[in-house]
């Protein structure tokens, strides 16, 4: 484009700027004039940042950072897209100005703005109800990015958070979990609003319940995310998360009544039911030492407060979903525990395992008492 042309066009565009930002396009002509492309690019991006000038961004990456685009940091020029395609008048012209911006990055020097500019691609089809076309981008990128050695934190969070929208769409509850983690765990979470904080954890907890592949609840009770719906309405499904993790029945008893206000898990009691019963089961052989889970189908029916003649089929669930380690003896109706999947402790239980600490601490010195006095003349030796 010719320079005289855009000088004229910035100086419109200065004169049509907010009296406070004048000053910013006086810098921004100045590095344009003197080519100071580094110095240029942080400016624009430091400008597009501004609320005020929304109404700028798309004519000015229109029609005047293309005319550079090459020049300058790739990942930096998506970044400068994304902002000016915020004020496309609807997804349909959004999603042909991230298309046509996704050709102009898709080299092999540039990769990684690349997927970051198809990721955001994949976003706008969310919207418009093309999971196939969103799926078939966010696969796309993720082949890529397995590639890398490293890539900037920026572009794994915005896949991360769009695939977990996409699985979030096809209600994959196991994949969104995992996808929103990773997400969160590629950001500075105080950066979020307290609104988005508080709708992503709800999401999570949601995901968590009711996935089918979910048993372990780990990661999320330890994120302080899951900290923002203590004092909210949702805080009951925080206190559903611990009662999960800890087996507690008698908590769900009295935390179900709250289920009606989530959809989702209203649809889902049965299987919670049978979910919180699993987690009853295995907190009932985690409590036990080690040489004690051999255990009666009676005994693990009062431990847990599931009916007897629901146990075996239980304990059959457990060892197929590789939550418990060991056999039945369906004629004497004993389960012979070996292992349980470990899992976090809250403070209750990390009690507990200190109490059987003490316990085998003291047995073991008893049996060094007991060996000492039968077998002096042996131990003398």
């Amino acid at each position: 484009m010719d320079p005289e042309v855009i000088s004229n066009f910035l100086s419109e565009q200065r004169e049509a700027a907010p009296e406070d930002l004048q000053q910013s396009f006086l810098t921004i002509e100045d590095y344009w004039d003197r080519k100071l492309w580094h110095q240029l690019t942080d400016v624009l991006v430091e400008y597009f940042n501004t609320p005020a000038s929304s109404s700028q961004r798309l004519p000015l990456f229109r029609k005047f950072i293309l005319s550079f685009a090459e020049k300058i940091n790739q990942l930096k020029f998506v970044s400068l897209g994304l902002l000016a395609a915020s004020q496309c008048q609807d997804d349909n012209e959004r999603l042909s100005f991230l298309t046509d911006l996704t050709k102009k990055v898709n080299k092999a020097s540039s990769q990684d703005a690349y997927v970051y500019a198809l990721v955001a691609a994949a976003e706008v089809k969310l919207r418009l109800h093309d999971l196939s076309g969103a799926r078939n981008d966010l696969d796309t990128a993720e082949s890529i990015l397995d590639s890398f050695d490293s890539v900037e934190t920026e572009v794994h969070a915005t896949f991360y958070r769009i695939n977990a929208s996409y699985y979030q769409a096809n209600e994959d509850f196991g994949a969104y979990y995992k996808n929103t983690l990773l997400y969160l765990a590629c950001i500075d979470i105080s950066t979020l609003t307290q609104t988005d904080a508080q709708s992503r954890a709800y999401d999570l907890s949601i995901a968590a319940l009711v996935s089918d592949a979910i048993y372990n609840f780990g990661e999320l009770l330890l994120h302080p995310i899951l900290e923002t719906l203590a004092s909210t309405p949702h805080a009951w499904l925080r206190n559903l998360l611990y009662a999960f993790n800890r087996g507690d029945l008698a908590a769900y008893n009295v935390l179900e009544a709250n289920m009606s206000k989530a959809p989702q898990l209203d649809q889902h009691k049965e299987f919670l039911y049978q979910k919180i019963s699993l987690s009853a089961l295995t907190e009932a052989v985690f409590r036990r030492p080690p040489h004690d889970r051999a255990m009666t189908f009676h005994t693990i029916s009062r431990e847990t407060n599931v009916a007897q003649a629901e146990i075996e089929i239980l304990i059959m669930k457990a060892l197929s979903l590789g939550l418990l380690r060991g056999s039945i003896d369906q004629v004497a109706e004993i389960a012979r525990i070996n292992w349980v999947q470990p899992k976090v402790l809250d403070p209750g239980q990390i009690d507990g395992m200190r109490v059987r600490l003490r316990e085998w601490d003291s047995s073991v010195n008893q049996l060094g008492n007991w060996i000492e006095g039968v077998g002096k003349d042996v131990w003398a030796a």
